[in-house]
């Protein structure tokens, strides 16, 4: 029998050696292969178990929406972020059966103060362009919160001052006496149209949404319009009013006119419902109104923030999401806190010291107006945060106003949430530092003046009250 070579055995070792390597290697790069395809179908899972939590909270299948976890830690840190779809936290409003079936009640009698006007031109004022808030001196201001049976107060639309309307439309609000107003500035919405409303209440109330030219453009592009025989604009339910000749450079000012100041801009409103422009109201207006105002005989009704109850928790969320300036909105805190204003706490007769101030319920009689003339006076003065201001005249005016805040799971129930088209950003919210505000340009030159006018008193030691953040949302 014939002897394998030495060499020959060497050659099939060596053959053997070399597959083993390659099946190694083939081996290696499957685990690899295997651990790659399997992460990614881990996250792909994930991602999906996440889309499906995100989509049940939203969803308005009870079966469904009962899967959510509302406490859930990814809605909370989404939520902080402005990003989630985290459910708002809704419950039944107890509101009459029928709108046919409500009687309207008689209009509440002034009591405390009888007859209200409004300063139009300031003496000092040599401006052919009048500030729109007028110039209020600080012992005006503090003048205005000392109650008569006679005031006249500053109540913006100084006169030339802007905020002008056409009078195609200044006619047509002529007739309304019950009003849902709403507003879009600077083209941040379109308006949506609202739901189960009732015929009564289509023909007792104005819907009024008001819009400056640059809304009124992006809405005509963007929906349908249709001009009335008269020549006014509408879009489904809403009639357009547009206000020309805008008196504030900062867009979140312009929109305190029509929210705030609803009775000066329809001064024949007897009622009035305020809603947000990205907003879809789902419930009756005359439910509303019997609701929050005629059944408790109140004036005047806003829901409880969700988060906060003191102004320094409100001002402390506004700085952490760069909603205005920080130090501008410290000082205005200041002054508030050095006239008496303290921190929220249960002992005061109201259940909180901040709103939500995206629906606003109003009998527009003369102690209402004057909040409202008050309220936006701040507003004007300050910083266009006005859920800061609202406790600060809520606290001066005392036991006066006669109002209602309601539950906020209430307020999450009369509408439908809508994002902005596009988010609103100026330069002036990211300002750290008064120098900063001054060097780069972004102070306001129609509004805000208040916090550039050397305060009458000695603020400097004033030390803010601590805040204790009981939420990650702002």
């Amino acid at each position: 029998m014939p002897r394998r070579s030495r060499g020959g055995g060497g050659s099939a070792e060596a053959a053997l050696k070399a597959e083993a390597a390659t099946m190694r290697l083939v081996w290696r790069r499957g685990v690899v292969r295997l651990v790659l395809v399997s992460a990614i179908a881990w996250a792909m899972l994930v991602l999906l178990a996440l889309a499906f939590h995100l989509w049940s909270c939203s969803s308005s299948v009870a079966f469904l929406s009962a899967l959510c976890k509302k406490d859930s830690k990814v809605l909370n840190v989404l939520d902080s972020m402005g990003l989630s779809s985290k459910p708002l936290h809704r419950c039944q409003i107890p509101v009459a059966d029928d709108p046919n079936a409500v009687a309207i009640p008689k209009r509440t009698p002034n009591t405390i103060v009888k007859k209200l006007s409004y300063i139009t031109v300031d003496k000092q004022d040599k401006d052919p362009s009048p500030l729109f808030g007028g110039r209020q001196s600080w012992k005006q201001r503090e003048e205005s919160f000392k109650l008569n049976s006679t005031m006249k107060v500053h109540c913006g639309f100084m006169k030339n001052s802007g905020a002008d309307m056409i009078s195609i439309d200044v006619k047509y609000i002529q007739k309304c006496k019950f009003v849902v107003a709403s507003g879009i500035f600077d083209g941040y919405d379109i308006p949506h149209q609202p739901s189960n409303i009732s015929r009564r209440s289509q023909k007792l109330f104005c819907f009024l949404m008001v819009v400056d030219e640059v809304s009124l453009d992006f809405i005509e592009k963007n929906t349908t319009v249709k001009i009335d025989s008269a020549g006014g604009k509408w879009v489904g339910i809403w009639r357009l009013i547009t206000v020309h000749r805008l008196p504030f450079d900062e867009p979140r000012r312009n929109g305190k006119i029509p929210k705030i100041l609803t009775h000066r801009l329809f001064p024949q409103a007897w009622y009035s419902i305020w809603i947000d422009g990205k907003m879809e109201l789902i419930v009756d207006p005359l439910l509303i109104l019997e609701r929050y105002l005629w059944r408790g005989k109140y004036t005047f009704a806003v829901a409880v923030h969700k988060h906060h109850r003191s102004i320094y928790e409100e001002g402390d969320a506004i700085k952490r999401r760069k909603r205005y300036a920080r130090p501008l909105v410290d000082l205005q805190m200041k002054m508030y806190y050095y006239e008496g204003m303290e921190p929220w706490s249960p002992k005061k007769k109201i259940p909180s010291d901040v709103p939500e101030g995206a629906v606003l319920i109003r009998e527009h009689t003369t102690m209402t107006d004057l909040f409202s003339c008050l309220w936006f006076n701040e507003v004007n003065l300050f910083t266009p945060r006005d859920q800061i201001s609202f406790g600060y005249v809520v606290h001066r005016l005392g036991d006066a106003l006669k109002f209602f805040m309601f539950p906020n799971c209430e307020y999450n129930s009369l509408f439908i949430l809508h994002r902005h088209t596009r988010e609103h950003s100026s330069k002036v919210e990211w300002a750290k530092t008064i120098d900063e505000i001054v060097k780069k340009g972004l102070k306001e030159s129609r509004g805000g003046l208040g916090l550039w006018t050397p305060y009458p008193a000695d603020l400097s030691s004033v030390e803010l009250p601590a805040v204790k953040r009981t939420s990650p949302a702002g």
